[in-house]
């Protein structure tokens, strides 16, 4: 096995597509904001990353990112970080 890190940024939603539906000036209702969502189910990565054999941690503030981070680089195998993102 490999020894590298993968970072989540999970700000759980397509952040870009609302930023390029602005762009058209549109005025979307809750419904198509609803679409942009990927809270309903919220995906899991601790776990998803546990159904494949890698260890993972979540981090939601930059302080505990350094903290994962950090310990992630003297570790052997593949680590998964996800940094929630408001």
């Amino acid at each position: 096995m490999l020894d590298v890190t993968t970072i989540i940024l999970s700000n759980r939603k397509y952040a870009i597509l609302e930023v390029e539906l602005a762009k058209t000036g549109a005025n979307p209702g809750r419904t198509a904001l609803d679409l942009f969502s990927l809270d309903s189910p919220a995906l899991d990565w601790i776990r998803l990353a546990a159904g494949m054999g890698v260890e993972a941690a979540r981090a939601e503030t930059l302080e505990e990112f350094a903290d994962l981070l950090t310990a992630s680089y003297r570790r052997t195998g593949p680590f998964l970080i996800e940094l929630v993102i408001p």
